[in-house]
């Protein structure tokens, strides 16, 4: 169990807000962390990491307490065991795959899961290539893996696929749930795709001005403001079809599929992997780019 209960004065591009967050993280859970920016999703994450340190407050991982303000307990960043994965890789330039990967080990004995790891997420063959001989989604693979093999308590993912385009950031999201169900280490990840959260999470936490919202399952969470009479999804448009002089939009929201009829007008900015808002009041559904 993860308990985290902090607060943080934060300056944002909308003035000062007050960071206030109290919640739990159950073992073997992936949370996703979703809101606009400078809502404090990454702030959370920091401050579990000590990247960042709460005004005030107590974060305990197990048995352990990693920070308690009252206390004056403050567990430095490299005794925390955690793993961070950020939009930009941090990959070291000077060193191999391999070589990477190596550095992540917290015991020699453990060299054996480097060739599991790279034939998990299909790189054995570039093992001995150095980052700038990587694409985009290769990096970001390394950057995965080396987390793991670190052995966290926590592994922190921040908008890890944020840059990727449509088609390799769906197949990397197979790959993250592919290495979650093997671990099963409790995640906890930021994302403003609400189709990566429906995909990866089995808990949501929404931010709004630094506070927790709402809190629980996607589908529980969404599915109250769809029987409500209204909702919206942002998805990714995966087929633009004309006929007659409508288009047929066939837009991917979390696991499913929804098809929305648009007018040539409409559709004609339009390209496959453009990400929509899709939104419907009284059985009137609206399209529109985001």
């Amino acid at each position: 169990m993860i308990i985290i209960k902090a607060k943080k004065r934060l300056i944002t591009s909308q003035g000062s807000i007050s960071l206030e967050v109290d919640f739990k993280i159950a073992d073997k859970e992936l949370i996703a962390l979703y809101g606009p920016s400078g809502a404090g999703k990454t702030t959370i994450l920091r401050m579990i990491a000590g990247l960042t340190d709460p005004d005030e407050g107590f974060i305990k991982v197990d048995d352990e307490v990693w920070f308690d303000s009252g206390k004056g307990i403050n567990k430095p960043v490299q005794k925390r065991r955690i793993s961070y994965v950020f939009q930009d890789y941090n990959l070291f330039p000077h060193m191999t795959v391999r070589e990477n990967l190596e550095y992540a080990l917290q015991n020699p004995k453990d060299y054996n899961l480097i060739d599991d790891a790279l034939e998990m997420v299909h790189l054995t063959a570039l093992s001995h290539c150095k980052p700038d001989k990587l694409s985009g989604g290769q990096k970001q693979r390394v950057a995965l893996i080396r987390a793991l093999l670190h052995k966290p308590k926590i592994f922190l993912l921040d908008e890890p696929l944020s840059s990727l385009d449509l088609e390799l950031r769906l197949k990397l999201q197979d790959e993250i749930l592919a290495i979650y169900h093997r671990f099963k280490i409790p995640t906890i990840f930021v994302t403003h795709d609400l189709s990566e959260v429906f995909k990866l999470s089995n808990q949501i936490l929404i931010l709004e001005q630094g506070k927790i919202v709402r809190a629980g399952k996607p589908e529980e969470i969404f599915g109250q403001e769809i029987l409500s009479g209204e909702f919206k999804f942002v998805g990714n448009i995966l087929e633009l079809k004309l006929e007659d002089f409508l288009y047929i939009v066939t837009v991917q929201i979390g696991h499913n599929c929804t098809k929305v009829i648009a007018t040539e007008e409409e559709a004609r900015e339009w390209r496959v992997g453009d990400k929509v808002l899709v939104a419907a009041k009284a059985f009137n559904p609206i399209i529109m780019k985001v």
